[in-house]
């Protein structure tokens, strides 16, 4: 499956764009956003609703339409004080740390996780990215 050029180039402009206080939330976003874009079998949508969300979701080629296996969300509400929010569907992940606040029937209709990352914790985005390894592993 092939990247498209155009999203590409829509995600790193919106990441040169980037600025406010939280630098740690762009570092986390970009690595996240490296990380799915170099797995294979991965198409990318990006949609940017500046003042709400700019949202990353990326879907593995076994997925149908409008299926993901990871939303990852910059949430917008302050550009100066940017956070992430990463969602998965519930059967796709684990969350052996009880980090995650489980979403009963909040993905389309499914049940899943959502990681908040309002401050600087580490290791916080390592652990989002096993689980974005493991959502793909579900996937593939």
């Amino acid at each position: 499956m092939e990247k498209s050029a155009a999203v590409i180039e829509e995600i790193e402009a919106f990441i040169d764009g980037w600025q406010g206080a939280n630098a740690w939330a762009k570092e986390g976003f970009l690595a996240l956003y490296r990380q799915v874009s170099a797995m294979s079998g991965v198409e990318l949508y990006f949609v940017g609703r500046p003042g709400v969300s700019f949202s990353l979701r990326p879907r593995g080629e076994k997925q149908n339409a409008g299926e993901f296996f990871a939303i990852i969300d910059v949430i917008d509400d302050d550009p100066a004080e940017r956070w992430l929010s990463v969602c998965f569907y519930g059967d796709m992940i684990t969350d052996p740390e009880g980090r995650g606040e489980v979403i009963p029937g909040g993905l389309a209709g499914a049940d899943g996780y959502c990681f908040d990352v309002i401050f600087d914790e580490p290791g916080t985005i390592d652990y989002l990215s096993e689980r974005c390894r493991e959502a793909w592993t579900a996937v593939s």
